[in-house]
């Protein structure tokens, strides 16, 4: 059976995240930070000094980009790298004052985007949408 390109959920799915990433792009823009930057952000949020290995394996993402990643947020003064004294070789990552602070304009903007998403959509459905993505992340590996 010949499928044609509107077939192809993961067209479909690529094509949302791109619709998604350039909405919380535009309304990250007036704080010079990046979609992927604020992922890095977010974590560090939640729990500071994580090393560039734990956020690489918490995002999934490759060791390089998230170096990349962390170069471009201490250029812009949001975290400060430390030489983790145990491991000459690692490098955690520690929020300034002014990364401390970036909280404050950009989790609203998260969650704003989080409830535009999730309008019109039970719960239900979220677990499900999330329990059917699982399964195809799971097809991948």
């Amino acid at each position: 059976m010949k499928l044609f390109l509107d077939d192809y959920i993961s067209i479909f799915i690529h094509h949302s995240d791109l619709m998604f990433t350039n909405y919380v792009k535009k309304k990250l823009a007036p704080f010079n930070i990046a979609p992927e930057q604020n992922l890095v952000m977010m974590l560090l949020w939640e729990q500071d000094g994580l090393s560039q290995n734990e956020i690489s394996i918490k995002l999934n993402k490759d060791k390089t980009n998230i170096a990349r990643m962390s170069q471009g947020l201490e250029q812009k003064g949001f975290v400060k790298k430390v030489i983790c004294p145990k491991d000459r070789r690692a490098q955690r990552l520690y929020l300034t004052e002014k990364g401390r602070n970036l909280s404050e304009h950009v989790l609203p903007i998260a969650e704003e985007f989080h409830e535009i998403l999730c309008e019109n959509i039970s719960e239900e459905e979220l677990i499900q949408l999330r329990t059917i993505l699982s399964k195809m992340r799971e097809n991948l590996q």
